[in-house]
């Protein structure tokens, strides 16, 4: 776990805007796999993979990752390659491969679709793990703040990600990450 959380660290400090992302995204994703009553282990994994999901960043150059503008095609294609990184960092941790956190690591942009990337996986080709942390993700990056746009509200969040039930996000994960809310729109933390 220490390591988990200096390879998280290490990432969350090279981008003020992405400084508690990936506990956010972690914790999320949690609260997601224990509501669909998933082994306390599972739960654990998923939580330590939303640690390291974006740990494939660091391989990112700096003037990509922290540009304040969209992004061309060609840099955004280089933004895409940040899971196969994030495996190449993590593939000799034996116990990463053992648990399920590599495909985490590895699939947290594939979608429902078969349209993400980096394999094109489709519905359940994705592992599990990877669906719940995609939608965890997902989330977190609409209502965060970032140097380019102001995070949106959540309530229009909600709307917003709702829409892509079943094209990006598994309909029954996404049935669970909805209820986690409140009627004010506040998540409810049970970790």
């Amino acid at each position: 776990m220490e390591l988990i959380l200096a390879l998280a660290k290490a990432l969350d400090s090279r981008d003020k805007y992405t400084v508690h992302h990936s506990e956010c995204v972690a914790n999320i994703a949690y609260n997601i796999a224990k509501k669909m009553k998933l082994s306390k282990g599972l739960c654990t994994v998923i939580h330590q993979g939303g640690l390291l999901h974006d740990i494939g960043k660091i391989g990112i150059p700096e003037h990509i990752l922290l540009k304040n503008e969209k992004l061309t095609d060609e840099e955004y294609n280089t933004i895409k390659q940040h899971p196969v990184i994030g495996y190449d960092i993590i593939k000799h941790i034996a116990i990463f491969n053992e648990n399920g956190i590599f495909d985490i690591v590895l699939y947290h942009h594939e979608r429902y679709d078969g349209k993400g990337y980096p394999e094109g996986l489709k519905g359940e080709q994705i592992p599990l793990t990877a669906r719940i942390v995609a939608i965890a993700d997902s989330y977190d990056a609409m209502i965060s703040n970032r140097s380019y746009r102001k995070g949106m509200p959540v309530e229009e969040c909600l709307k917003d990600i709702e829409k892509f039930k079943g094209i990006q996000f598994d309909p029954k994960i996404m049935d669970v990450f909805l209820s986690l809310f409140n009627s004010e729109n506040e998540i409810i933390q049970k970790k």
